[in-house]
């Protein structure tokens, strides 16, 4: 089965690849197309696993988030392993493998001289709504910004675009807003302040000795491409933007290769066009899974199911607490609408998976009608036979750097962690703003406002040393933080969730940690946070850092131990190799 489907009536985004280039997988010769990344070429060719777990089971595993954040599609590419293929673009010739457990490098590629070290008034990460409006703000009020992203382009993952190699006449066929993010992105490229800076990770903040400001650590370059640079940059002003990923509850089977995240199914249709299945089951909560399902209808697959958690009641009443913050979404709602009446898709409502089945990936799926507390209803379940599901259940922020900066944490609206501002978005460190999902889940037009009072807000204290008063943006933050509050009362994950488990279930999937192991662990010594219990049962100890699974263990852990709550301290934010460690040092 090749997932990589052409729609009814041809692609809306009208791609026009340049011709194929050759590269070769497990010794085989595979024709890819210039621009895809490695995960893409791989499921155009139909595999949807290309590694296996460390240790005697040796599992099958392929993507999972789509977003370099949970390191499942790990591959070998020319004799370097652990390379996360939803990450690294193909280059002709690349010689990809299938990665057998742990692997040692065949050779390692050195990086080059570390940069010279460059001062800038205002340095912004992450360059989705909330970083590009930052920038923009930040270097119309005139000061110099440097954009930092990981990505190849600027947009983040709500405005991922085709690769420049695909050449397409209509990208704007399948996003949403495209007319005012073209607007800015425009902008960006043309201002004369702004220096962006692609394909680039931040790995560590600190601050500077003896004056404000501080240090940024930059990796510039794939981990195992040569010429990656590894440098410095100093910032007056710090504006972080890193945006969030996917919230995935477990269940029995959600480590099976074709279980994605909601976010990895859109990341491949907006940014790759590819369908990660034929027959794709959606389900999780919140109104993310209508454009998810718009995207996989959009490379035509088939959409076996759209389900939705919560009851129509709990919808309701959340909506009801603030009846007209959402009345700009009310057009977006009824374009959704009608494309699930023309595709005779209908929305369920109080059902969720709670166990996905195969052997070596997934063939079918069990669902349930939940109560309202989520917990599956006894003779409600049923089987549909599928070959990919995937699942969101809202999003947790990248906090590594926040936590880097010393940024004090709460909670947002959803329940989750989120970094503490104050009305012009500075955090409790005085020379650092946030803007975006790190501040609270709420959607993109109350990140592209957050980002322009932040930008706005630093650019003024670099040239002042003041804050700055409220503005347009501020407002509309106002109103995209009520917004947030009422979509949160609306889509609310609940306890029942942990019903859907058992322990045998796969609650850390790096270090292939279960259910019973953890509850086991917990039950041999008390913990009194998530360091102890990830010493105790190695839950959060793999590559992943805990991103994936941190908020699910201590909700679990919580349940035998009040108080446990997730950490997120990680020294260094992104995964470097320490050859390049050791050169930056030999060059400083």
């Amino acid at each position: 089965m090749s997932p990589y489907l052409q729609p009814a009536g041809g692609d809306p985004a009208e791609p026009r690849p340049q011709a194929s280039m050759q590269i070769s997988v497990d010794g085989q010769p595979v024709q890819a197309l210039p621009g895809q990344t490695v995960a893409a070429a791989l499921m155009a060719a139909g595999r949807d696993s290309w590694r296996t777990t460390r240790g005697a089971e040796a599992k099958p595993r392929g993507v999972f988030c789509g977003i370099g954040a949970c390191f499942d599609c790990l591959v070998v590419v020319n004799g370097v392993p652990d390379v996360r293929a939803c990450q690294r673009t193909i280059a002709p010739g690349d010689s990809i493998s299938t990665q057998h457990g742990a692997v040692l490098p065949a050779a390692v590629n050195g990086s080059t001289a570390a940069a010279p070290r460059s001062q800038w008034s205002v340095v912004v990460v992450g360059a989705g709504p909330a970083g590009m409006n930052a920038a923009l703000a930040a270097a119309d009020a005139g000061v110099d910004v440097l954009l930092v992203d990981a990505g190849r382009a600027v947009g983040g993952q709500y405005h991922r675009q085709l690769p420049a190699e695909f050449n397409a006449r209509r990208p704007g066929r399948v996003h949403h807003g495209w007319t005012s993010f073209a607007r800015v992105r425009d902008r960006i490229a043309r201002h004369e302040r702004i220096e962006y800076l692609a394909e680039t990770s931040v790995w560590a903040i600190e601050p500077l000795t003896g004056r404000t400001g501080r240090r940024l650590w930059l990796q510039t370059g794939a981990a195992d491409a040569p010429g990656r640079r590894m440098s410095s940059v100093e910032a007056e002003a710090l504006v972080l933007a890193p945006g969030a990923y996917d919230r995935v509850l477990p269940f029995p089977g959600w480590d099976l290769p074709g279980v994605y995240s909601a976010g990895a199914a859109q990341a491949l249709a907006k940014g790759q066009r590819i369908a990660i299945g034929q027959r794709v089951l959606v389900g999780g909560t919140g109104p993310f899974l209508l454009p998810v399902a718009e995207s996989l209808l959009g490379v035509g697959a088939e959409v076996a199911g759209l389900l939705e958690a919560n009851h129509l009641s709990t919808i309701a009443q959340g909506w009801r607490t603030d009846p007209l913050v959402a009345r700009s979404k009310l057009r977006e709602a009824a374009g959704y609408a009608g494309l699930l009446a023309r595709h005779r898709l209908r929305l369920q409502h109080g059902r969720a998976v709670i166990a996905a089945h195969g052997t070596d990936r997934v063939e079918a799926v069990t669902v349930a009608r939940l109560t309202p507390d989520w917990r599956p209803i006894p003779g409600t379940e049923r089987q549909v036979e599928v070959d990919a599901v995937c699942i969101g259940y809202g999003f947790t922020a990248q906090l590594e750097l926040a936590v880097s900066a010393r940024c004090e944490l709460g909670t947002g609206p959803d329940g989750g962690p989120a970094v503490v501002v104050d009305d012009s978005q500075r955090t409790s460190d005085p020379a650092v703003w946030a803007a975006g999902e790190l501040t609270g889940i709420g959607g993109a037009d109350l990140a592209a406002a957050e980002g322009r009072v932040a930008g706005q807000a630093a650019a003024h204290a670099v040239r002042t040393d003041s804050s700055v008063p409220p503005t347009t943006a501020r407002r509309k933050v106002v109103e995209g933080k009520r917004f947030a509050a009422a979509l949160a009362r609306a889509y609310p994950v609940r306890d029942g969730w942990r019903s859907w488990s058992d322990d045998g279930t796969l609650v850390c999937r790096c270090e292939g940690v279960t259910r019973g192991a953890l509850e086991s662990a917990l039950a041999e010594r008390d913990v009194a946070g998530s360091r102890p219990l990830k010493l105790t049962s190695r839950a959060g100890l793999g590559l992943c850092q805990g991103r994936v699974c941190a908020r699910t263990v201590a909700d679990l852990a919580a349940a035998h131990q009040p108080g446990v709550r997730a950490e997120h301290h990680r020294p260094i934010a992104v995964p470097v190799r320490l050859a390049d460690l050791a050169n930056l040092q030999e060059d400083l």
